[in-house]
């Protein structure tokens, strides 16, 4: 597929044009709000998973077995499967099963396991020495979770953001295989469907762009907060 061929296809379809910048929006749209509800709830779970273990300030074996299991499971089942495992559960919070409305409830349900793995993964690396040179100082749990930990797991967390966001555009990709609007419904309806090469190639494209413009802001704001 020649780029002489994808620009002449460009300027005479006006209408499948202004069909990708509304599919564009719609994945704009799904990925941007599944993701905030995520890290919403996804950032205060996976710090929480990394205080209940054996050694954390708030050391409770059972919460943090039972949140691991819940984790685990929520990351074990493949997107696609997800997507349609909770359709009545989709139709029940937003009224229908398409749509990208539909589409943002699987993908926030997967997003929030994501990324708890990814924030404990990020706390993790915090060294331990610093936590017990608060502990020594007085601090209480509270005070070391916002003052230390969560300060100097930020590189960590928002390389976690960009991961979770460059994997939810991949995902909200998937969605389109059962009318979840955006980019992936334009390029299963119009370019496989109807064996449209260069409305394919155009989705993949704007896809790619997409995902090295989440993943190069992620490593400018890693960069600028990294201060080792």
């Amino acid at each position: 597929m020649s780029l002489d061929m994808m620009l002449e296809w460009w300027v005479n379809n006006d209408r499948l044009i202004d069909l990708l910048i509304t599919a564009l929006g719609q994945t704009l749209a799904m990925v941007a709000i599944a993701g905030l509800i995520g890290f919403i709830f996804g950032i205060p779970l996976g710090v929480l998973l990394h205080l209940t273990k054996e050694t954390g300030l708030l050391a409770n074996k059972a919460t943090n077995k039972v949140l691991g299991t819940f984790i685990n499971i929520g990351r074990s089942i493949p997107f696609i499967i997800l997507l349609v495992a909770i359709i009545p559960f989709t139709r029940i919070i937003v009224g229908s099963s398409i749509g990208t409305a539909a589409a943002i409830v699987p993908l926030t349900i997967a997003a929030i396991p994501f990324i708890a793995r990814l924030v404990e993964g990020a706390l993790l690396e915090v060294p331990a020495g610093l936590v017990e040179a608060a502990q020594a100082m007085g601090a209480k749990p509270k005070q070391i979770i916002l003052k230390v930990l969560l300060p100097e797991a930020l590189p960590g967390i928002i390389n976690s953001a960009t991961i979770t966001l460059v994997t939810l555009v991949g995902y909200s990709a998937m969605a389109g295989t059962v009318g979840g609007g955006g980019l992936g419904d334009v390029g299963i309806r119009y370019g496989y469907q109807r064996f449209d090469a260069v409305v394919m190639m155009i989705t993949i494209v704007i896809l790619v762009v997409l995902v090295q413009a989440i993943q190069s802001l992620g490593d400018y704001l890693v960069k600028r907060v990294d201060h080792r």
